[in-house]
Parts: structure tokens; sequence; C-alpha cells
């Protein structure tokens, strides 16, 4: 095992990657290949039980492919350690967790030496605008915010720490429409050096990516710009 050392602007590979839950027949994904580089920002896009997510949690290895590779700079992940490949990923998953304690001991979970001014700077990104300073409390699960609240929360702890690979799981679902252009408007600065992959069912959030990819069943049937699938794919119209 070695350590995935912060290389300059590193990509990430899915080179024919098949994935089937433990004791299942059926394969989740089949054959999905594409590539995150950086300064681009990718969208997956499918209704539920597409595999969407399951492509999501093979990056940080949650769990492994059954066959073909996952590869950074060509080398595969399985190969680094965990901590180093997880150090490099930032992961905000469909369902804001936040733990009791303040505003500022949640962030710093996203990164440990953060200091106060890049704690309300995240905070200003994700447009958490609704607190009156980062020591107000957090209540056990959160209960003290509402669904749209709690997403931002998670987003500006998980663009605090410097990463390669941004990873958002249909995490602005909760938000407006307003709130969520602008969040994403701010999280475009995050694209000049690392990549961003976001998942997503619904359109507005991800129409704005340099390359989007549509799932049905466990396949990737489509890859484009917003334009070229409106044009190209009828499932990506409808």
């Amino acid at each position: 095992m070695e350590n995935l050392t912060q290389s300059a602007n590193p990509t990430l590979e899915f080179k024919n990657v098949c994935y089937k839950y433990p004791g299942s027949e059926k394969e989740t994904l089949k054959d999905i290949s594409f590539t995150l580089k950086p300064g681009k920002t990718t969208a997956i896009i499918g209704g539920t039980g597409s595999g969407k997510s399951t492509i999501l949690n093979l990056i940080p290895r949650l769990q492994d492919p059954t066959s073909g590779e996952i590869l950074i700079d060509n080398n595969n992940i399985r190969d680094y350690t965990l901590k180093s490949l997880r150090d490099e990923i930032s992961f905000t998953p469909q369902k804001a967790i936040l733990f009791q304690g303040t505003v500022k001991s949640n962030m710093l979970i996203g990164k440990a030496d953060a200091t106060d001014s890049e704690i309300e700077n995240a905070l200003n990104l994700a447009q958490v605008d609704f607190i009156d300073s980062i020591e107000d409390e957090v209540t056990q699960e959160a209960s003290n915010f509402s669904g749209g609240q709690k997403q931002r929360l998670s987003i500006a702890r998980s663009i605090i720490g410097k990463h390669s690979f941004y990873l958002f799981d249909d995490c602005f679902s909760a938000l407006d429409m307003n709130t969520e252009a602008i969040v994403k408007n701010n999280l475009s600065g995050l694209a000049e050096d690392s990549s961003i992959l976001i998942v997503s069912q619904r359109i507005s959030t991800i129409k704005d990516a340099d390359e989007i990819i549509v799932m049905d069943a466990g396949n990737i049937i489509d890859k484009g710009t917003h334009d070229e699938l409106k044009q190209s794919c009828d499932i990506y119209h409808e």
C-alpha cells in the first residue's frame, strides 16, 4: 500500500467498472467508463435505482468494483492506503449528518485546523445566512435546523478543506432554486484545479455541468452537455 500524494491536478477514471451487491445475481452497474478531469464539473442524472449513488460510493472505496478499475492518474485506487485516498475526496451525502455541538465543532470535522475566518468563508459560500455566529448550538440530529439548512451546513463542511475531488450526492434537493443557483455558482471556484462530481435527479442542478452522464438501470445510456442531450437523448429530454 502506498500513500496517495497530492499531485497537481489529478484525474480519476472509471474503466469498464461493474458492480454487483453480494448475493445478488443482477449487476447494479454495468461497464461504466468516464473520467473526472481537474477544472471540470461532471454530473450524473438518472431515476431512483439507476446506480448513481453506487458510483459515488466506489470512489472512496465504501464498496469495491466487482470488475473493472478505478484509477487516479493511471494508478488503481486499491493500491493506495484508505486514509490517503479519502484525504483527497470530499463527499457530501444526500442525507445531511450533523452532530450535537456547535456550528463551529461541526465545521472542524471538515478541516480540524480551520480558522474562524475559513469557517465563515465556507458558510458564506454555502449560503448559511440563518445563524448568528459559528458558536450557535446544533442540537441532537440538528433538529433546530430545517432540511435545506442542514444541507447548506453539510455543504459548507465539505468544502472547507482542500481536496482533489468533490462529490455531491443529491445534496441540493431541499434547497429552493434561487439558493441552489447561488450555492452552485459559488462552488464553481472549487473547480479551478479540482474535479466536481454532482449526482442529482433534478435537471436544474446539473444543466451547467461540463459533461452530463445519463444513467438507466445501471448503464450509461448517453453523455454530453445539456444542449446536446436535449437533442440526442429521449430519457433526458423527458
